[in-house]
């Protein structure tokens, strides 16, 4: 299989899995308990059914949208992940070159591979910085001023992550930041030369947001489950975001909303948009689907805040029924993860293509010239 056999979600996730080493790839595609919450993130949109309208004139479309305060050519953007360099040893910087050529949001993760300030000083696409909140105070003020320094657009506090979900398929695997050396995964890192050459031979793997504060994922090898249950502040609550909000004092989200109660809270501390999302069902398995809470919660906030759909996104049209709920935008990490492991930046810009594609082919087949002409209306839900 070749990177040209890859035309959806799914076939980079069948090419990503013949690349990776075993443990390296299961932490990309597992998900918490029995992976329930996991597989409803992307069946949910399978209970809504588009309505198209005719004869519209649909012979040029606009994607574009504004969110945070930057206009994007698309309403689909990258949603931060972490460790992207042992998918591909190129990680972040192809995924930032990705998200500067399709002119979109690049999120980053706390525990990214690459620096806050390269990624500022590098990418040119607007960029937001995912804070995972420590219990290490001096780190979390840390991590916000170099954003503040490198430019950085806007910052997601991550507020499902205060323990680690039960991950039983890296507790199988053993996977761990750094990946640990066992008879089973040593079988598996020899069975795919490539990746591990190129985590051998290329630049040494490093945390390097944390490392100046911690040891734990870049020197001492640990689970992510582990790390949030261990490192991450389990006291945080709505004062702890509103305090966070005042040191960064720019635009600011919630990633991890999933009640309208906790939108409104939200919308109340003076927050510029949230993401709906579940951790990608990687926290609390048997949790609602961000596309599930979609309505409910946008008729609670929607004119308040800008909502982002962010999970199990995998084609165009699964945007275009959360635009027509009302949501601003949508994001994902598996959509781009699987073709980052697959082919580096080529596999990161071909599997965005193919989206912007379906988006592009979508609305014109929907007779929507712009995103404002989705709404309630094209929708007809099954249950």
């Amino acid at each position: 299989m070749r990177l040209a056999d890859c035309h959806n979600t799914e076939d980079f996730r069948r090419l990503a899995k013949r690349r990776l080493p075993g443990p390296v790839f299961h932490y990309i595609d597992g998900a918490a308990d029995d992976e329930v919450t996991k597989a409803r993130n992307t069946q949910a949109f399978d209970d809504c059914d588009l309505v198209p309208s005719v004869l519209a004139g649909v012979e040029h479309v606009d994607m574009r949208t504004t969110l945070m305060g930057k206009e994007i050519a698309l309403p689909l953007f990258f949603s931060p992940t972490a460790l992207q360099r042992l998918f591909h040893w190129q990680g972040e910087r192809a995924v930032g070159a990705a998200a500067e050529k399709f002119g979109t949001w690049f999120g980053i993760s706390s525990l990214a591979t690459v620096s806050i300030e390269e990624v500022g000083a590098t990418v040119k696409a607007p960029k937001l910085f995912q804070l995972y909140v420590h219990k290490d105070e001096g780190l979390n003020r840390s991590m916000i001023e170099r954003c503040q320094a490198a430019g950085f657009d806007a910052v997601a506090l991550t507020v499902d992550t205060i323990v680690g979900g039960n991950r039983e398929r890296c507790l199988r695997t053993g996977f761990t930041s750094p990946p640990r050396l066992t008879p089973g995964s040593a079988l598996s890192f020899a069975a795919h030369p490539r990746w591990t050459m190129d985590y051998l031979l290329r630049e040494p793997f490093s945390l390097p947001n944390l490392e100046t504060h911690v040891s734990q994922g870049t020197k001492v090898a640990t689970s992510i489950g582990d790390y949030f249950s261990t490192m991450l502040d389990q006291s945080m609550d709505w004062k702890a975001a509103e305090r966070i909000r005042d040191q960064w004092g720019g635009q600011f989200c919630l990633k991890g909303i999933m009640s309208a109660a906790d939108a409104r809270r939200a919308a109340d501390i003076g927050a510029s948009a949230i993401m709906v999302s579940n951790h990608g069902g990687r926290q609390l398995d048997g949790s609602r689907a961000p596309f599930d809470q979609l309505a409910e919660i946008v008729d609670a906030v929607g004119d308040r805040i800008e909502v982002i759909c962010d999970g199990g996104i995998r084609r165009g049209s699964h945007v275009l029924k959360a635009l027509s709920v009302g949501a601003r935008a949508c994001s994902g990490g598996r959509l781009y993860l699987y073709a980052l492991a697959a082919a580096g930046q080529a596999g990161v810009e071909r599997a965005m293509g193919k989206l912007r594609d379906e988006i592009e082919r979508d609305m014109k087949l929907m007779g929507a010239r712009a995103l404002a002409d989705l709404d309630p209306s094209n929708l007809r839900w099954r249950r």
